[in-house]
């Protein structure tokens, strides 16, 4: 069923929690009755902050792909790059990181947690500043065609996804199932919503819906959106 309005990620999952309860009905004097216990979860700041990561993987393709053009000279409208950078840095470090550094590393800090983890990823979200601005400077159009910006580029390119791999998966295997053991659930679930209405204030009422169909958009203009041809045919 196709609607106009706006739905954020919030509403969306418990859209989806409410038909997998559904998918528990059981007859009771002919009707189909829910099972009175089901209860519709709350969304997890962990759980926005993991799905975050997945929009930075798709950008990270985009990266990997843009780096491959530039290294074998192959044509493409390195605009497609500075559009990515400019969703990294209003996305990803003022927005998503903005709260890990917020709300997530001083609790490990506070805690003594961790404390040979959140430096390394404190460092390396301002290595990641860095290198988005270095980005969106060599990625204008006259830029790689000037002696070796298209290099320089290129290991920008580079070094930004080699070292946001390992740091988002430490991040998504560490640091957030940790962080689920320093805070009572009810400001767990407050801070979600903080979160939330956070992103709405930074980005506008589509927020990170909106931020998905301009990857996708970028994806198309550089020949990558088909899922499929990441398939092997052996």
């Amino acid at each position: 069923m196709e609607t106009n309005e706006k739905t954020s990620r919030r509403e969306f999952f418990r859209a989806g929690a409410g038909l997998v309860a559904l998918s528990g009905l059981v007859p009771a004097a002919g009707l189909a009755v829910p099972r009175a216990a089901e209860k519709e979860p709350d969304i997890l700041p962990t759980e926005d902050l993991m799905q975050e990561h997945e929009l930075l993987n798709r950008i990270l393709l985009i990266y990997d792909e843009g780096r491959s053009r530039l290294e074998r000279n192959r044509p493409f409208d390195p605009a497609t790059l500075k559009r990515s950078a400019s969703i990294v840095q209003k996305f990803v470090e003022d927005y998503h990181e903005k709260n890990e550094e917020d709300y997530l590393f001083p609790r490990f800090e506070k805690a003594g947690k961790l404390l040979d983890l959140v430096p390394v990823l404190r460092k390396q979200h301002a290595a990641g500043r860095k290198l988005t601005q270095a980005i969106l400077t060599l990625s204008d159009k006259a830029a790689p065609t000037k002696p070796g910006a298209a290099s320089q580029l290129a290991r920008a390119l580079d070094a930004f996804v080699r070292m946001y791999r390992p740091h988002e998966s430490r991040e998504g295997s560490v640091l957030f199932p940790a962080f689920r053991t320093l805070i009572p659930e009810k400001e767990l679930r407050e801070m979600g919503e903080l979160f939330e209405k956070k992103e709405h204030e930074l980005l506008g009422p589509e927020g990170y819906e909106g931020m998905v169909v301009e990857v996708a958009k970028i994806e198309q203009e550089l020949g990558i959106h088909d899922l499929d041809q990441f398939t092997p045919h052996a």
